[in-house]
């Protein structure tokens, strides 16, 4: 059953919400915000790691975005990307700064999502019948 709590980092995506290209979508019990297609910000209010604000980048773009935003660290479960958790104490001045990042289309943040497979039926059902 999916939890009616709301999430209270929400606010990092206000930013987005005049772009036509802006979707919202459920991400493993967090917020994931998508631009122009792209996965681009995952909003986390559950227990660490998490718990803050997720950067879906590449590896090769890592060390640029620690170096302009020092609270960014690699995320500790999905390595790929960067988070800030939220007790950093550069924690909101960060989800801004990514927030203008992505508004500004930086190239390095934001991944392709990989296609959802599709679900299994069960057996018997949708079966083509034969001619």
């Amino acid at each position: 059953m999916p939890s009616k709590v709301r999430n209270s980092l929400l606010w990092i995506f206000d930013a987005f919400e005049r772009e036509p290209s802006y979707v919202r979508k459920p991400m493993f019990g967090c917020d994931a915000a998508y631009l122009d297609g792209l996965l681009c910000l995952v909003a986390a209010d559950r227990d660490a790691p998490f718990n803050g604000v997720l950067v879906c980048t590449s590896r090769e773009h890592h060390a640029s975005l620690i170096e302009a935003m020092p609270a960014l660290r690699v995320h500790p479960v999905l390595g790929k990307w960067l988070y800030v958790p939220q007790a950093d104490a550069a924690f909101e001045d960060t989800a801004a700064q990514l927030s203008a990042l992505v508004l500004a289309r930086d190239p390095r943040i934001g991944v392709e999502p990989k296609p959802r497979k599709p679900r299994k039926s069960p057996k018997g059902r949708n079966s083509v019948l034969p001619d």
